[in-house]
């Protein structure tokens, strides 16, 4: 069943699911996926199964948010993904989005992720919300910035060696 959570103008955001196992393969195997986020290693269709068993539909049922596949609305073509999650390694909620590269630059990132924090506002009451990107991405700290979000500072997560810019939005009071 394809649960949608969210509508924009252009967009659609809805639960994943084991059928989208293919677009997952894509989308994370992106030069720009691996470069700017990093290897899941998901390489097969069972790979990408478990990746979306494991991560999104766990969180569905743990959180009632996590990461949701991001389409166009009048075509339903999936372009990435983009929404709440909540990690170990992060004290509050973070956003998080990834298209495919032949949608970015056409303000889809924006619109999804500012609904996305919107909706952890209104629908999650989330007081906090951050988000993280690697140090070399501007694009997402473009996005981050024009959703209303601003740098904090550098952290690490967990025991990885690189480090992550730290962005934090709260809410208005």
């Amino acid at each position: 069943m394809r649960v949608t959570v969210l509508q924009t103008e252009r967009l659609t955001l809805r639960h994943l699911s084991l059928d989208d196992a293919e677009f997952i393969i894509g989308l994370l195997n992106q030069p720009s996926f691996l470069q700017y986020i990093g290897d899941r290693g998901v390489r097969t269709t069972d790979d990408a199964r478990a990746y979306i068993e494991n991560g999104p539909l766990a969180s569905y049922a743990a959180l009632g948010f996590g990461l949701w596949l991001t389409a166009l609305k009048n075509t339903n073509e999936p372009i990435g993904i983009c929404g709440l999650l909540k990690r170990e390694t992060l004290a509050h909620v973070d956003v998080g989005f990834a298209l495919l590269p032949a949608f970015w630059r056409q303000g889809y990132a924006v619109e999804a992720a500012s609904a996305t924090l919107a909706y952890g506002r209104t629908k999650l009451g989330l007081g906090r919300i951050v988000a993280i990107t690697s140090p070399d991405n501007e694009g997402s700290r473009r996005v981050l910035e024009r959703i209303g979000m601003k740098f904090e500072r550098m952290i690490r997560l967990g025991s990885e060696d690189r480090e992550a810019r730290l962005f934090g939005s709260d809410a208005l009071r």
